[in-house]
């Protein structure tokens, strides 16, 4: 069983916020997969599917960003997963560029309350990552109040490909595995048209 997280925050008022592509993405697949991610498990909605020949467990943690590792460790620990084998983290990165998309293997935070509580909760960096950057043109003052706002309408198009890019990675890890997948992710973003 693999176990594959989209992080955000529950609650319609922030369904189109860039903190909240991870759940998006989870969205993206489980549409693929003709399911809805409506079961409650372990403080999370999950949906279990079928994916690149494994038996995946969707999760979007109800626990809010800053607590999602409480949901995450509940999940792994249900599951009976190591992470560094079985678990997949999809959220946004505000170090990459708006559109991006990056894969990595393990590491820090970069500053993700999200994830923070998620290596904190687990006790170690060692789980996949897909991280969708959000990172604006120009710098903001208030990251906390960046990742909360709602994308514009301008946005919306190249929301649409990252999304469909951070389900194509999770299906990529699962289907080629990581390195593969790094290979074909991790590169530089085409320059968005104005």
């Amino acid at each position: 069983m693999k176990l594959v997280v989209g992080l955000g925050n529950p609650g319609i008022e922030y369904q189109f916020t860039p903190h909240n592509l991870g759940f998006l993405t989870i969205d993206r697949v489980a549409q693929r997969c003709g399911v809805d991610v409506a079961s409650r498990r372990c403080q999370a909605a999950t949906a279990k599917v079928k994916l690149a020949g494994h038996e995946v467990l969707l999760a979007k943690p109800e626990t809010y960003m800053n607590l999602s590792g409480l949901s995450v460790r509940k999940l792994v620990d249900d599951l009976e997963i190591i992470p560094a084998d079985g678990l997949i983290v999809v959220y946004d990165e505000l170090d990459l560029p708006f559109g991006a998309t990056r894969i990595r293997q393990r590491g820090g935070t970069a500053g993700h309350n999200g994830v923070e509580s998620v290596v904190g909760a687990l006790g170690t960096d060692e789980f996949v990552r897909v991280r969708l950057g959000i990172q604006p043109e120009h710098p903001v003052r208030d990251g906390a109040k960046f990742v909360l706002g709602q994308f514009k309408k301008s946005q919306l198009e190249t929301v649409d490909d990252l999304v469909e890019r951070g389900a194509d990675a999770v299906e990529a890890i699962l289907k080629d595995g990581i390195g593969a997948a790094m290979n074909r992710f991790n590169q530089k973003p085409k320059k968005e048209e104005t």
